[in-house]
């Protein structure tokens, strides 16, 4: 592949990238950050790029990226105010989409990530396990334990019960 056809390739997943991204951080800047960082990496290690999946490849940078970002957020002490503003208009069913929102958001990162990247971007699970360096049936369990999760949130009842493991 040409570098001008691989710049090409990696441009047009950009819609996707921002639409997973958004999902992650919520907030349109961030995303938008993480989404430029993403590309600018892409762009600047193309030669380490080995052929295969280049859009689990993208979404790998992007998950690493956001990764280090919440590590970094989590060493700083927090002094935001939650600001309203930053997140954005929800469209049509206005709870239910909130409660799917903030269902997903109490999700565990893994969880989540596997969820958005399949039900939302529409990865493979084959590409889902090449992005979070897990194996495949890792990536069905977390996402059955995301999907049994979220329909409990949903439906308001009460949150599975942890067995304790000897």
């Amino acid at each position: 592949m040409s570098s001008d056809a691989f710049k090409a390739d990696v441009a047009a997943q950009a819609p996707s990238l921002r639409r997973y991204a958004l999902a992650l951080t919520r907030d349109r800047d961030l995303a938008d950050d993480l989404v430029q960082d993403t590309l600018a990496r892409a762009f600047s290690r193309e030669h380490l790029w080995r052929g295969g999946s280049l859009r689990a490849w993208l979404f790998t940078i992007l998950t690493n990226l956001d990764r280090n970002r919440r590590r970094a957020l989590a060493a700083r002490p927090g002094t935001d105010e939650f600001d309203e503003r930053r997140f954005g208009t929800p469209a049509g069913d206005a709870l239910a989409r909130r409660a799917i929102e903030r269902g997903v958001a109490a999700l565990p990162a893994e969880q989540r990530e596997v969820l958005l990247l399949v039900a939302l971007e529409g990865l493979s699970y084959r590409e889902v396990a090449q992005v979070q360096d897990v194996p495949i049936g890792t990536v069905m369990s977390r996402l059955s334990r995301a999907r049994a999760a979220l329909r409990v949130a949903l439906e308001g009842g009460p949150r599975p019960q942890l067995r304790r493991v000897k």
